[in-house]
C-alpha cells in the first residue's frame, strides 16, 4: 500500500539503492559489474535482509496490505 513518492505504485521488479543518484526523475540507470573488486569490511559483509516496510511515508500509507487496511476500518459503507 502506498509506493514511492512521485514514483506512484511500483506493480514489476525494482531495485532499492542506497544513497542517491543524480539526475531527473525516472532516469533510466544502467548498472554494471564493478572494474576493481571490493575488499573491504562494509562490501564483504553479508546481508540479513528480515522485512522490508511497504507503506508510503508520504501521504496514505499507514497499512502494508489491503486486508490490514480493510481490517482496521471495518465496513465503510452499507
Amino acid at each position: 500500500m502506498g509506493g514511492f513518492p512521485h514514483y506512484g505504485v511500483v506493480k514489476s521488479d525494482y531495485l532499492m539503492i542506497k544513497g542517491c543518484c543524480v539526475g531527473p526523475k525516472k532516469r533510466v540507470v544502467t548498472l554494471r559489474q564493478s572494474l576493481i573488486n571490493q575488499t573491504s569490511r562494509v562490501a564483504l559483509e553479508e546481508i540479513k535482509l528480515k522485512f522490508i516496510d511497504t507503506s508510503s511515508k508520504f501521504g496514505h500509507g499507514r497499512f502494508q496490505t489491503t486486508q490490514e487496511k480493510q481490517k482496521f476500518y471495518g465496513r465503510l459503507k452499507a
